[in-house]
């Protein structure tokens, strides 16, 4: 793939995640907080739960591609368990749910719109490190993961991966609120 064309394809989503982000945004924290069902997450906690991998990640991206001493590269080579990664996150119709860690599960918890303020920064964030991105290899430069000290991942697979996660759990928010219904928006 070429590099430029992996970037500019999750500027893309990342535009498209933060339009879903500020739409949520208008909903009342009534709605936000509807859980659709036993086992199932309100769009608040699936919101909360992308906070918690952009905690890391975002920090993460940010601090690799300021220390890459790998120039940009035409052409992006995704990494065999990178490229696993990713296409498991990638939202598809009928997509089956993945079990979440513990810690990483925010389950039950009454939240605000304070996750959803939190997102959008992440998302704005994001938007910046894919620019900056641009002038190191997303081959060579490698990030760390939240789940593994061990385990070191493409800068390019570490995006693709996050950035297929947000919409991934923003569609499942989109869900939930589907589920539970419409009220006026909060004012």
């Amino acid at each position: 793939m070429k590099s430029s064309d992996v970037i500019n394809d999750l500027i893309v989503r990342t535009e498209a995640n933060l339009r879903m982000a500020r739409e949520l945004n208008k909903r009342s924290v009534h709605d936000l907080n509807q859980s659709p069902g036993a086992g199932s997450w309100s769009a608040l906690e699936c919101i909360e739960h992308l906070n918690y991998y952009g905690d890391f990640y975002v920090p993460e991206i940010e601090n690799r591609i300021a220390s890459s001493p790998y120039p940009h590269e035409e052409i992006f080579r995704s990494g065999f368990l990178g490229n696993y990664f990713a296409q498991s996150m990638l939202p598809k119709e009928g997509f089956k749910k993945m079990k979440t860690l513990k810690s990483t599960n925010p389950s039950g918890k009454k939240l605000g719109k304070e996750v959803i303020d939190r997102f959008i920064m992440h998302q704005q964030k994001l938007l910046e490190l894919l620019k900056k991105a641009k002038n190191v290899s997303l081959t060579r430069t490698k990030t760390g993961i939240s789940i593994s000290r061990f385990i070191r991942l493409r800068l390019g697979d570490t995006l693709r991966v996050v950035i297929y996660h947000n919409q991934r759990h923003l569609l499942q928010a989109e869900r939930a609120l589907e589920s539970v219904g419409t009220s006026a928006a909060e004012t």
